[in-house]
C-alpha cells in the first residue's frame, strides 16, 4: 500500500480477542495487529503513534510474558484530560489493540465481553499511560521519553518553508523522509529501550 519499507521490520502482536472467536471473526479469537493498523488509524506515521504503539506492545509484554495477551481483558488509563495534547490519539492507538473503550464502547453480551468504561482520562496517580489486567489487578505504568530520540535538526528549518508554501518539492519529500526516519529510529533502533518508554509495574497489595 505504499507504506515505508520499515514498517515491515517491525514486530506485529497478536492478541486473542475471545468475544471475535464467539462470533467466529477470528479462528481461536486470534487478531494480529502491525503498526500499518495503528497509521491506517490515525491517518498518519509520527512519533506519537509510534510511542503510542510502543507503550501498547511492551506494557503487555511486562503483563502477559510468553502468554498471548487477552484483548478485552484490560483497562487503560491516561494522566491527562482527553482535550490536552496527544491524548487523545495515544488513546485511539491503546484501544485498538486492548479493545478498552470509553463511553461509547461495546456495552457486551448478558453481561459478559463489555468494553466499555475501561478506558479513563484524567487520572491521577499514574504517570502517563497505564495498562491494568483485569484478572490480576497488575498495572504497568508506561512514560514516554520521545526527546531520547531527537529529530534532525533540518526538520526545523524545512517546516516553516513547508507551512508557508515556500518549500521546493525536494524540500517537501527530504522533509517526510527525515521525519519518518525519527519514526524508524524509534520503531527498530530503540524499540526496547528503556530509556524511551519507561514501565514500571504496580501489583496489587
Amino acid at each position: 500500500m505504499g507504506f515505508p519499507e520499515f514498517f515491515a521490520q517491525i514486530p506485529a502482536v497478536t492478541l486473542r480477542d475471545p468475544l471475535a472467536e464467539l462470533l467466529a471473526a477470528a479462528e481461536g479469537g486470534l487478531i494480529e495487529y502491525r503498526f500499518a493498523d495503528a497509521v491506517k488509524l490515525a491517518g498518519h506515521s509520527c512519533p506519537t503513534v509510534a510511542g503510542a504503539w510502543l507503550m501498547t506492545v511492551r506494557a503487555l509484554r511486562a503483563l502477559y510474558g510468553d502468554e498471548i495477551p487477552l484483548r478485552g481483558n484490560l483497562a487503560v488509563a491516561i494522566n491527562e484530560s482527553l482535550a490536552s495534547g496527544v491524548a487523545g490519539v495515544i488513546a485511539s492507538i491503546a484501544t485498538l489493540i486492548t479493545g478498552a473503550a470509553g463511553d461509547g464502547g461495546f456495552k457486551g453480551l448478558g453481561g459478559q465481553y463489555g468494553r466499555r468504561n475501561l478506558l479513563h482520562f484524567g487520572v491521577e496517580g499514574i504517570a502517563g499511560l497505564a495498562f491494568t489486567r483485569l484478572d490480576t489487578n497488575v498495572t504497568v505504568d508506561c512514560v514516554l521519553r520521545l526527546n531520547f530520540v531527537p529529530a534532525d535538526p533540518r526538520m526545523g528549518q524545512l517546516l516553516p518553508a513547508i507551512l508557508q508554501g515556500h518549500a521546493s518539492p525536494e524540500e517537501r519529500c527530504l522533509f517526510g523522509q527525515l521525519w519518518q526516519d525519527r519514526v524508524r529510529r524509534i520503531l527498530i533502533d530503540h524499540g526496547d529501550d528503556p530509556a524511551l518508554v519507561d514501565l514500571r509495574v504496580v501489583r496489587p497489595d
